[in-house]
């Protein structure tokens, strides 16, 4: 062969690399194209569940806390006017317009009674009046129960509306 004919040869053996060369290229970035488009929808599609979720999320947290504060504010209320009228009743016992009284049975067999031929019980549910020290004793004992049932019914309520 002729060195003119190798020359040919070699260029359209070239030509072919080239082309071929080119062809793949187009292939792949058409290819790589489409697999970067399916990637940013997959991408899109992700990031909009994400914000879904995230808005579901922070509006149940509202609701919750939209919950609490309504339960707080009534529970709140409801031992503001315990405690009111508990101090009522103590200015009232203070004052000495009211007594304090507690309801009581004894048994005869208590130490605290004589011994005698009386049935086991006496059953005349008498009074006992307190002093005025331990009226106020009383209600301060009063005024913790009232705080501590309102702070356990608003636990209560919370769990059972909010945690669940």
């Amino acid at each position: 062969m002729s060195p003119g004919r190798w020359q040919g040869l070699v260029v359209l053996v070239a030509i072919a690399c080239f082309a071929t060369w080119k062809v793949d290229a187009w292939r792949y970035g058409k290819e790589l194209a489409s697999l970067n488009a399916a990637h940013q929808a997959d991408m899109s599609a992700i990031a909009n569940a994400a914000s879904s979720q995230v808005r579901q999320a922070l509006d149940k947290q509202q609701a919750a806390e939209k919950v609490r504060a309504d339960l707080d504010a009534r529970i709140t209320k409801e031992k503001a006017n315990a405690l009111a009228e508990n101090e009522m009743l103590r200015a009232d016992v203070a004052a000495g317009d009211r007594r304090l009284r507690i309801a009581g049975r004894c048994s005869a067999s208590s130490s605290n009674l004589p011994d005698t031929t009386s049935p086991d019980r006496l059953d005349d549910g008498g009074t006992v009046e307190l002093a005025r020290a331990a009226g106020r004793a009383i209600f301060d004992i009063r005024a913790g129960i009232i705080k501590d049932r309102a702070a356990l019914k608003g636990l209560q309520v919370y769990v059972l509306r909010v945690c669940q």
